[in-house]
């Protein structure tokens, strides 16, 4: 049997902690192990558990088996890769989706798995990487006062799905702009190098894209069988969430539909660049196939060629040569033979 996918670096420590959700106010704890968690469920208050790291996947399996989540559901949350998904079984909420980053020398793609579960009266989210989990949304709870009927859980869930969605306008909008350049750098010198460049960036989309897919239908059937873990804010939420989806969706085939017009433009260049040497080279020919002609003519060793014995043939075949060039130089460019067709040429 093939062995399990591993992760370059080896997987992140496991991490876990826990925010509840008391009356008064939400309270953040960090969890060592089973007994903590016992402890928070004692307290029958909202909770949200929270796991980074899945180097410790026995034990992330033991918790979930403790909070009552089936094996069925534990396996997309532990193991990874998974495709995306957004799926519904029972009185739970199944949410799996890859948090994508574009660093800064823009190499390729990064990304880790993120994964959700909406039980009542719990939410679990579970995470590849080892980072922080979801500071800005957890400074958020933790700044505020309000009742817990505002921060429920489905709509935490909402926040979570809508923050990895969110982080993807702007490597869509990097990758954009270097379109953008590597269409004008196309257009004005084409290079393999820039078309190797494209083809990378057509992959990134091509990844991103499929992210997109499988949310497109999966969100519609959720809203459409109303499940009741979903309440009205949240479920306003998911609609919202559908049109992000179509609109990043949308965003991928414009980016594709630039990736194209790059290659045609590279297309269109390089033959524009072979026209142009090959007019040279019909300019080069049509210069010198006369004075080719001429210099076979006086060539010959014929002892009736006039010009054979004269003291100044010499001279005279040269100053026929370059005339006879002249002329035709100037009838080409006349013509308009010696413009730049590729307008690259100095201005």
């Amino acid at each position: 049997m093939p062995a399990s996918l591993s992760r370059c670096g080896g997987r992140a420590p496991t991490r876990m902690d826990a925010m509840v959700f008391h009356a008064e106010a939400p309270e953040l704890r960090p969890l060592a192990g089973l007994e903590d968690l016992e402890a928070l469920l004692a307290l029958q208050r909202p909770l949200w558990l929270r796991m980074r790291g899945l180097a410790d996947g026995e034990g992330i399996r033991t918790l979930l088996a403790r909070c009552g989540v089936p094996a069925s559901l534990a396996d997309p949350l532990v193991e990874a890769p998974q495709r995306p998904q957004v799926d519904y079984i029972d009185e739970a909420v199944l949410v799996v989706l890859q948090r994508l980053a574009l660093p800064l020398d823009q190499g390729q793609l990064v990304s880790d798995q993120v994964g959700a579960l909406l039980l009542p009266g719990l939410l679990i989210t579970i995470e590849e990487a080892g980072d922080a989990s979801f500071p800005e949304l957890t400074h958020w709870l933790m700044a505020r006062s309000t009742a817990v009927e505002l921060r429920d859980l489905d709509d935490i869930l909402h926040f979570v799905v809508d923050d990895l969605l969110d982080d993807l306008f702007p490597i869509q909008e990097r990758i954009a702009n270097r379109l953008d350049e590597l269409e004008e750098e196309v257009l004005r010198r084409p290079n393999p190098r820039l078309l190797t460049l494209t083809f990378r960036y057509r992959s990134k989309i091509r990844t991103i894209r499929r992210q997109i897919w499988p949310l497109r239908h999966q969100i519609r059937v959720l809203l459409r069988e109303r499940q009741p873990l979903l309440g009205p804010e949240a479920t306003s939420g998911f609609e919202e969430m559908e049109e992000i989806v179509d609109l990043l969706f949308e965003s991928c085939g414009m980016l594709r539909m630039q990736c194209d017009a790059i290659t045609q433009a590279y297309t269109a260049g390089v033959g524009n660049r072979m026209n142009q040497v090959m007019k040279t080279l019909t300019i080069l020919t049509s210069i010198f196939a006369p004075l080719t002609f001429i210099a076979g003519i006086y060539g010959m060793n014929f002892d009736g060629i006039p010009e054979l014995h004269w003291r100044f043939g010499y001279a005279y075949a040269l100053l026929l040569m370059a005339v006879v060039g002249a002329i035709q130089a100037w009838w080409l460019w006349r013509r308009g033979w010696f413009e730049d067709w590729t307008g690259h040429g100095p201005r």
